[in-house]
């Protein structure tokens, strides 16, 4: 199959103190080495790949570096005798766009340990509506149900619920039955919470802990946080009695107050979440997950979905980091 002399891809890199994100022409002999070159059709903007656009994001391992932590797209050319040509496949939750190059660019090789194939049941554009994100909320909720949750346990409450981990978390939980509460800054997102499922709504200001009191009113079941501050410092003083709040962000900060009160005295289960540094065959369950029983009904429709182009990429990174996206945005490689 014919291939492009060239194709374009952000690349980003930092010399010294001067650091510059470009849109540049690349060839094939430009990217890493790996087993399977994919076509990229759709690659989604995730906080991190926010960080990994600014100078001081303290995500990208190695420099020049093309950002985007997942991939969706169709297999080109295969050393590796698991995948063949046309092939659709998904790349996310490894070294992408950290080490290795990402998924901001026309095409993508990648070792074949980190390929999933698209499972039955998701289109190229709905793994990328998922993407890095949902995973981790479906690592979330699997992890909370490993420890004990159940619908009978009481209301779980989602942080940061119109991002993508939050949004996607919000409609898994109440289509698997649980009664949920969503907390957001964002004063113009309740029609937007209620229609994936969320039945109360919190402001922020609710969610910020009372110094004086370690434990406070223990009012939730468990909790999907990717937010981490002081969402993170309140959730652990509000969970009830056997509960787990599974932590996979920090965008409401790195650093977080408590005492040993909430796990001693109540037996909280604080977990954290990592979809980088995990094994493929896991990766592949949960993929398997997401493609049935935790994908969320009407995905498209209901999980709020921009599309942007290479070009429109920097705002949205922008965008991403100060907290102004809701919902999924995808890079439409294809456009």
């Amino acid at each position: 199959m014919s291939h492009p002399q060239t194709f374009r891809a952000w690349m980003v890199n930092q010399a010294d103190n001067d650091f510059s994100m470009e849109l540049k022409e690349l060839t094939l002999n430009d990217l890493p080495v790996g087993d399977v070159l994919v076509k990229v059709e759709y690659s989604g903007v995730n906080y991190k790949d926010g960080l990994a656009s600014i100078p001081r994001g303290r995500v990208v391992e190695s420099y020049p570096m093309v950002p985007g932590i997942d991939l969706a797209g169709r297999v080109v050319e295969s050393q590796d005798a698991r995948y063949h040509v046309g092939q659709e496949v998904i790349v996310a939750s490894a070294e992408l766009g950290v080490s290795h190059f990402g998924g901001y660019s026309e095409y993508a090789r990648v070792p074949g340990d980190w390929i999933v194939p698209l499972p039955a049941g998701l289109t190229l554009k709905e793994a990328m509506v998922l993407g890095t994100a949902g995973f981790t909320a479906a690592m979330s909720v699997e992890r909370m149900e490993e420890n004990g949750l159940t619908p009978e346990k009481g209301p779980v409450l989602v942080t940061g619920a119109t991002g993508g981990v939050g949004s996607t978390a919000v409609a898994m939980l109440a289509q698997k039955g649980y009664t949920v509460a969503a907390s957001t800054g964002k004063t113009d997102a309740d029609a937007f919470l209620r229609d994936l499922g969320a039945t109360e709504i919190l402001r922020r200001d609710e969610v910020k802990p009372n110094p004086k009191r370690p434990l406070a009113k223990a009012r939730w079941g468990g909790a999907v946080d990717p937010v981490g501050g002081e969402a993170l410092s309140y959730l652990l003083s509000t969970t009830r009695f056997g509960g787990s709040v599974a932590v996979s962000g920090l965008t409401g900060g790195t650093s977080f107050t408590s005492t040993v009160f909430p796990f001693i005295l109540r037996g909280i289960n604080l977990l954290g979440i990592d979809s980088a540094h995990i094994g493929n065959d896991y990766r592949r369950r949960i993929w398997g997950r997401l493609a049935s029983d935790l994908k969320p009904q009407a995905l498209l429709e209901r999980i709020h979905t921009a599309e942007v182009t290479l070009e429109e990429l920097p705002h949205s990174l922008s965008t991403i980091l100060k907290g102004e996206i809701r919902g999924r945005t995808l890079v439409h490689l294809s456009k």
